[in-house]
């Protein structure tokens, strides 16, 4: 049975006559993902400090926020976490997932990185996954001015940022510095997926069939591009000599089976995998961080943050921390 919290969540974006994605120009969608913050994420905590900056490679400029937790006034090689936001490679932004970033700077005390990447249907494939390395490779040259280890420097997102997560670590392992962890939170893993969840699921739990051909639709030039496993990272050769991961999904997603499909693939290789599903949960993009607004409480994955924070932690951060 689907969560309280999760049902009520549901009904407030049909009594806020949120729109279908799938039904919005990709002028509109953007706008419309970008208005329900009002309604449906807490106040901002407070941090350190932020700093805007630019990735700049090959003649692209790519905006990025950096958030420094309070222990940086003491600390200048803390770990890092370069977080790739959600929304369907179509929208999506540094302000749509400020609190979610703000709150994984606080509570698991890590400097965070968050991209801006380029999206569809203006910038089609490879372009977000470009900027997803990219992104990476800055911060790891960029360590010391951001007061970062440059051993410890983690890369995760949601949905479509778990994607371009999954992706990164591809390409990313065989560099000399790759990331130390790959956080995986429902990632689409799998582009034109056929999976029992996607059926399952696929209408009536705000993700729907329709969304995702839309989505997948703005950010592939054609078909094939679903077997590039930049794409589809589920499809790689081998997936073996990758970082350690921490793969979150939940029941009623149609991305629930890539998640776990994904996990199996990683364990299979040898990565050191911790998958988790809340079964009862959507986990989608709303709200992010602590008590949501209209007193639904903790919705997204911080509802149980416990079980997150101490698998991330333990590869990334500070040692003190663990018994």
């Amino acid at each position: 049975m689907l969560d309280p919290q999760a049902q009520a969540l549901m009904q407030l974006m049909i009594d806020k006559g949120v729109p279908p994605v799938n039904t919005l120009s990709p002028t509109e969608a953007p706008a419309s993902y970008t208005s329900r913050r009002a309604f449906t994420q807490p106040d901002a905590p407070e941090v350190f400090k932020t700093e805007d900056q630019l990735v700049s490679y090959n003649g692209i400029q790519v905006p990025v926020r950096v958030y420094h937790p309070f222990s940086a006034q003491s600390q200048n090689s803390l770990p890092a976490l370069v977080y790739l936001h959600g929304g369907g490679w179509t929208i999506g932004d540094l302000d749509t997932h400020d609190v979610l970033c703000r709150s994984l700077c606080l509570q698991a005390d890590v400097v965070v990185v968050s991209v801006d990447y380029r999206m569809g249907p203006e910038h089609k494939f490879p372009a977000a996954f470009e900027d997803a390395v990219a992104a990476f490779e800055w911060t790891v040259k960029n360590a010391n001015p951001l007061g970062i280890d440059a051993k410890r420097i983690a890369i995760g997102g949601d949905s479509a940022g778990g994607n371009l997560t999954a992706a990164a670590c591809l390409q990313l392992r065989t560099h000399t510095v790759q990331p130390a962890f790959q956080l995986l939170i429902y990632p689409a893993t799998i582009m034109w997926q056929d999976t029992p969840s996607y059926h399952a699921n696929g209408q009536g739990y705000m993700l729907t069939k329709d969304s995702i051909a839309y989505y997948t639709d703005n950010y592939l030039r054609d078909r094939n591009d679903a077997k590039d496993w930049r794409a589809s990272p589920q499809w790689a050769e081998s997936h073996a000599g990758l970082p350690p991961a921490f793969v979150l999904t939940a029941g009623y997603d149609p991305l629930r089976d890539e998640g776990l499909m994904y996990a199996d693939a990683l364990s299979k290789a040898g990565v050191s995998t911790q998958y988790v599903c809340f079964e009862r949960q959507i986990l989608r993009r709303y709200p992010m961080g602590s008590e949501q607004k209209g007193g639904f409480g903790r919705l997204s994955f911080f509802g149980q943050q416990q079980r997150l924070y101490p698998r991330f932690l333990a590869n990334c951060g500070p040692a003190h921390l663990f018994p």
